[in-house]
């Protein structure tokens, strides 16, 4: 496995000025609208340039084809949904249930709204799988979930710590993932969120037995 970026999803520059970094920023919420608007088939450069207002050229001097553009898009949201998943968990004002409780809330809200672009990201999976930007992401996830477990459980063991933040890590992506396969109400949103995190906290407080031995 190699963490080296795959040249067909690597922009091309990286925005140095404030004019260009708008000019990204517009084309990615052109991306955005296109894949709501139009769909994954649909989805093409040229389609997200005429949205953004840019010339396709223009578009191609940070983006080289589409799938840069999905890698972006996805890669901004790895980090975006990390970032605020680590923070819930570290949120020491708040007791452990409750922390999960706004985990599962707010994990699985953005699952639903990042719905409508999933399909066309899933497409492009294959080629940022192993990225460095989806294993950072990853692994800033699990790191905090087993910090909190550390602290939240100090009377397991380690390997136990590792299972529990594991399991919790896992039912959460299971879960959001096919919950979010269909369009969703708010109500139902709220209501299975609220299901989801009695789960997590059952797990969470749950005794478990050290293993048999001999």
């Amino acid at each position: 496995m190699t963490n080296r970026q795959n040249p067909q999803i690597s922009s091309r520059r990286t925005p140095k000025q404030a004019r260009s970094a708008d000019l990204v920023a517009a084309i990615l919420e052109a991306a955005v609208q296109v894949l709501r608007s139009d769909g994954a088939t649909r989805f093409t450069s040229a389609r997200v340039a005429e949205r953004a207002g840019v010339s396709v050229g223009s578009l191609y001097q940070y983006f080289p084809n589409k799938a840069a553009i999905l890698f972006r898009l996805q890669s901004d949201e790895w980090r975006q949904t990390a970032a605020l998943l680590q923070q819930i968990l570290a949120d020491a004002t708040l007791p452990p249930p409750d922390r999960l409780r706004r985990l599962a809330h707010t994990f699985l809200q953005s699952e639903c709204d990042e719905a409508a672009i999933r399909g066309a990201l899933s497409d492009a999976a294959p080629l940022y799988r192993d990225t460095l930007e989806a294993q950072e992401a990853r692994a800033g996830t699990a790191q905090a979930m087993q910090a909190f477990i550390a602290t939240t459980r100090p009377d397991l063991p380690l390997s136990r710590q590792a299972l529990l933040a594991e399991l919790l890590i896992h039912t959460l992506s299971g879960v959001g993932k096919q919950f979010s396969a269909r369009p969703r109400p708010a109500e139902e949103i709220t209501a299975y969120a609220d299901m989801l995190s009695g789960m997590l906290c059952a797990a969470l407080t749950a005794r478990h037995p050290d293993p048999p031995t001999g």
